[in-house]
């Protein structure tokens, strides 16, 4: 591909949808945010990260059969359902799998849809600087239909839409501003997201065994002046017996002799064995306590990210929404 490199626009926390005729709303999806990139050179799945996940997904390699544009850079997320919803446990079997074998396995065992809210090129022309409204308009034209593609729906009541997110266990709902451009790598107020579901990606620096197993992580985040502070422990979750075999392993050839967080975490109580803080999971909770820490943490996945990424500001201040 010969496009430059494109980071996501993001949208802020917001405690409440906000109101009026220039605002549409969106479910917020549990997935892998993807672009997908087409031109004369070829086609890519590429992440937020600017890292090519087209291996990883074959249904959506051939964007032409989706795309009715020559060249086009699309913007959305990749979910997999479990249960009825959207599940990133699910969809991270899919984004995790690095060889060819488990790549067919997974691919026939977690099935995926591309869930497309936006465009940025088309046909030699970059849209990032037209309005959001006419965007959807363009996108709307360019997308052929195929069974794992679909463009998100659209809805003028906010609040409505978040009641119903609600009713469906769904992670939340993201409004934007019809007006708004698109500004690759930023992050303002022209998209805003309202969560009902908590999460936190975070960094392990300590583990406890149970059995010679390790049966929790100690987790924390990093201030802006690199300090890791503990944000609670977490033992229950996706894991697999034979992920925490794994973990078992990683975390004895990880052993450090000092404790990587700031203060000594409750936790410990000279139970636990100290990691390098390199290791980071995905987690839902149902809220922050006062203390600063997670309430009913469920692991994930674990999540192939620099430990630099796992940030307090994740965690809301003292007058902030929940995360």
């Amino acid at each position: 591909m010969s496009f430059p490199a494109v980071k996501p626009f993001e949208p802020v926390l917001a405690e409440v949808p906000p109101q009026g005729p220039e605002w549409i709303a969106q479910i917020k999806w549990d997935g892998v945010r993807m672009l997908a990139c087409r031109d004369g050179n070829g086609a890519e799945l590429v992440n937020r990260r600017g890292n090519r996940r087209t291996a990883q997904y074959p249904e959506l390699a051939d964007i032409a059969a989706y795309c009715r544009a020559d060249s086009v850079i699309l913007d959305g997320e990749i979910i997999a359902m479990s249960g009825g919803k959207p599940s990133f446990h699910e969809v991270m079997r899919r984004d995790g799998a690095r060889t060819e074998a488990s790549i067919r396995s997974a691919s026939r065992q977690v099935q995926v849809i591309y869930m497309v809210f936006d465009i940025l090129y088309r046909g030699g022309v970059w849209l990032t600087d037209r309005p959001l409204a006419e965007r959807q308009k363009i996108l709307q034209e360019t997308l052929r239909p195929h069974p794992h593609v679909q463009a998100v729906p659209s809805y003028p009541d906010g609040a409505g839409l978040l009641e119903a997110a609600r009713s469906q266990s769904l992670e939340g709902i993201v409004c934007k501003d019809l007006g708004s451009r698109y500004a690759p790598g930023g992050k303002d107020a022209r998209w805003r997201k309202i969560k009902l579901l908590s999460d936190v990606t975070a960094v392990a620096g300590g583990v406890t065994f149970r059995d010679g197993i390790v049966n929790a992580l100690l987790l924390g985040l990093y201030d802006e002046a690199g300090r890791l502070h503990y944000i609670g422990d977490a033992g229950s979750g996706r894991l697999t017996a034979a992920d925490w075999r794994e973990l078992t392993a990683l975390a004895h050839s990880m052993a450090a002799d000092r404790m990587p967080f700031a203060s000594p975490p409750a936790r410990a109580k000279g139970k636990a064995m100290w990691v390098r803080p390199e290791l980071v999971f995905k987690l839902h909770f149902l809220e922050w306590n006062a203390s600063g820490t997670m309430r009913q943490p469920v692991i994930q996945c674990r999540m192939e990210l620099p430990p630099s990424a796992c940030t307090l500001d994740q965690r809301p201040g003292p007058a902030g929404p929940l995360v």
